[in-house]
């Protein structure tokens, strides 16, 4: 059985797949996008990072974000657009093909265009930043504009991913 020797085994893991996958396979040269996706990816490691404690345990529909979001003080909609923006694209990159079940008839989330939404909340959450954060503002800015291209990386990643096992 592996055992990290070092918490930061992970996040170095996680962070030299993403510079490769974005760097080499896509050539994209980025320092602050690329370190934010691979910060995502260590985040959502953990099964409580896909839940947010505005739609309680095990509702992580982004229709549920959304409306919560909507509902909330601008720091906290800040958060709730960014886990919204987050969460469509790790599903998005890694997993599109369970992105099809999570929109299935029946469930919240079935009129949501993840690519769409996701787009948005990065949007979103790029104007509640506070006129001090601009870095961050930017940031949430590129991965608005530049999700797909996001979302992409993130497939390179799995391919990655599944080279390294």
């Amino acid at each position: 059985m592996f055992a990290a020797r070092d918490p930061s085994d992970v996040d170095r893991f996680f962070r030299g797949l993403t510079e490769y996958a974005f760097h080499a396979r896509l050539g994209i040269v980025d320092p602050p996008l690329v370190d934010y996706v691979a910060l995502l990816l260590v985040r959502f490691l953990r099964h409580d990072a896909l839940v947010t404690p505005s739609c309680g345990e095990g509702a992580a529909d982004v229709t549920t974000l959304l409306v919560a979001a909507g509902d909330h003080a601008p720091e906290e909609a800040l958060a709730e657009y960014r886990h919204v923006g987050d969460y469509t694209l790790f599903w998005s990159g890694l997993y599109p093909e369970a992105v099809e079940r999570l929109c299935m008839p029946g469930r919240a989330d079935r009129f949501v265009d993840f690519r769409v939404a996701g787009k948005r909340a990065y949007w979103l959450a790029s104007t509640l930043e506070p006129d001090h954060a601009a870095q961050e503002r930017l940031l949430f800015e590129r991965l608005s504009h530049d999700y797909d291209l996001c979302v992409e990386g993130l497939g390179e990643v799995r391919r990655a991913w599944g080279d390294a096992a």
